[in-house]
């Protein structure tokens, strides 16, 4: 069982808490406004387990980051804790040239109220409130206009731009999976030179008014549409934004990149340990 109160202070959530769209809605938005969507250990030589104490100790009790599997798996666990009808879900994410991943790639939520709904705490820039799962005219949020597509067995969630192209999204069966099937693919993602975690890392945050970002060297920050680009020259620097924009202290440098040895063998681990 969860420190239910201290993943409360971890996401500044003081609002409703019966099952409901209110509360669903609320925890959503206060989780993608205070915990970072964030690849750090796997370029710390750090395994990420599919464990859902480990993902609290992290995220709660450390107070950082994840990425998809920890993020909505903790969430979920959160959900559940509270009385609600959750599912996890495989999803394929989309590559911006038509096709999608394997299955597996990402993990998402169904949430089981009177109606159906997304919810997906762990996609970095996507929509900040659960989606309607059987919607199928556009969900517009924030300006970004979101729309579930497909029937029988799945669906996809697509992410439009203003001239109607396809700017992000996945597709996702309405199979309820367990955590541990998504081992294969989480074991991928940290030790294959072709997994985007591996070739860049990447922490992003969204903010009352927009996001903030750190890409490799770069600093992102996007307030009202206006986005301005800051080069972080040193790891003195770039850590200076990590603890101003996130809150995040590592005992360690993330620009230590490990050797391809550690991240091919997974059982090695980077310099720091």
């Amino acid at each position: 069982m969860i420190d239910i109160p201290a993943y409360f202070r971890r996401i500044d959530y003081d609002g409703p808490l019966r099952p409901s769209i209110d509360t669903l809605r609320g925890l959503h938005w206060a989780h993608l406004l205070a915990v970072p969507f964030e690849n750090f250990d796997i370029h710390l030589g750090r395994p990420i387990v599919l464990d859902e104490s480990r993902f609290f100790d992290k995220i709660v009790g450390e107070r950082r980051g994840g990425f998809c599997y920890e993020l909505n798996g903790l969430f979920a666990v959160l959900l559940r804790a509270l009385g609600f009808d959750v599912t996890l879900h495989s999803a394929r994410v989309f590559d911006g040239d038509g096709r999608y991943g394997q299955e597996f790639d990402h993990l998402v939520l169904v949430v089981h109220l009177a109606e159906r709904w997304l919810a997906d705490v762990g996609f970095g820039e996507s929509f900040r409130l659960p989606l309607r799962l059987d919607e199928r005219g556009d969900q517009v949020q924030d300006g970004h206009i979101y729309r579930i597509v497909g029937e029988g067995d799945g669906s996809t969630m697509l992410e439009y731009g203003e001239d109607g192209a396809i700017l992000d999204g996945y597709a996702f069966t309405f199979q309820p999976r367990r955590m541990e099937e998504f081992a294969g693919m989480c074991r991928y993602h940290q030790t294959s030179p072709e997994s985007s975690f591996t070739q860049k890392r990447i922490c992003t945050q969204a903010t009352p008014l927009g996001r903030v970002s750190l890409s490799d060297d770069r600093l992102i920050i996007t307030e009202r549409g206006e986005r301005r680009e800051v080069e972080l020259g040193s790891e003195e620097e770039y850590a200076a934004a990590l603890r101003q924009h996130f809150a995040i202290e590592l005992a360690c440098s993330p620009l230590a990149r490990i050797s391809h040895l550690a991240r091919t063998s997974g059982g090695a681990r980077g310099p720091c340990g």
